[in-house]
């Protein structure tokens, strides 16, 4: 079996119709043909956090002019408000937040427990403890989710650059 390079997968026709598991399978097929059992073995081995829906939180000086940029791009308001000062914008299963005067630096954002349509994802793994895997793993908690709670809960970490992470659960 032929594999087509790497490159032709950014012109948006592959998986244009699937769920992102077929992707990742994809890649992981496309990785193994071109990479040695060492890389074969970590991509079996390696368990996946569960962080759920991926989203950037910008923090935006005006969030009117924000808009009309996002949608230029062909990002549609998926939720939020102007008068609540926040949008998330959606372009097929990418998402963006926008937020007006709510934090001051850019935010990586997963949900745990949402897919990118913040619908409930059937099997999920909880915040607090993916919190305590990172803990394990001596990541170190900047504002901890409270463990002897369930349902909602969050907590911010940062990666080796300083980039604020939040890790937010909403079910």
């Amino acid at each position: 079996m032929r594999y087509q390079p790497v490159r032709s997968l950014a012109n948006g026709k592959l998986f244009k119709n699937e769920k992102s598991n077929s992707a990742i399978l994809y890649h992981k097929i496309l990785i193994f043909n071109c990479l040695g059992e060492q890389t074969k073995y970590f991509l079996n081995n390696t368990k996946d956090m569960g962080l759920g829906a991926f989203s950037v939180s910008l923090s935006v000086k005006d969030l009117a002019t924000s808009k009309q940029f996002y949608e230029n791009l062909g990002f549609e308001v998926f939720a939020g408000t102007m008068e609540r000062n926040y949008l998330i914008m959606k372009s097929n299963n990418a998402l963006i937040g926008l937020f007006q005067g709510m934090f001051e630096n850019n935010i990586l954002t997963f949900n745990p427990g949402w897919d990118e349509n913040a619908s409930t994802l059937e099997n999920f793994e909880d915040v607090r403890e993916i919190q305590k895997k990172l803990k394990t793993k001596g990541v170190p908690i900047i504002n901890e989710a409270d463990e002897s709670t369930t349902g909602p809960a969050s907590f911010v970490i940062a990666d080796p650059d300083g980039n604020t992470i939040l890790v937010d659960q909403h079910v």
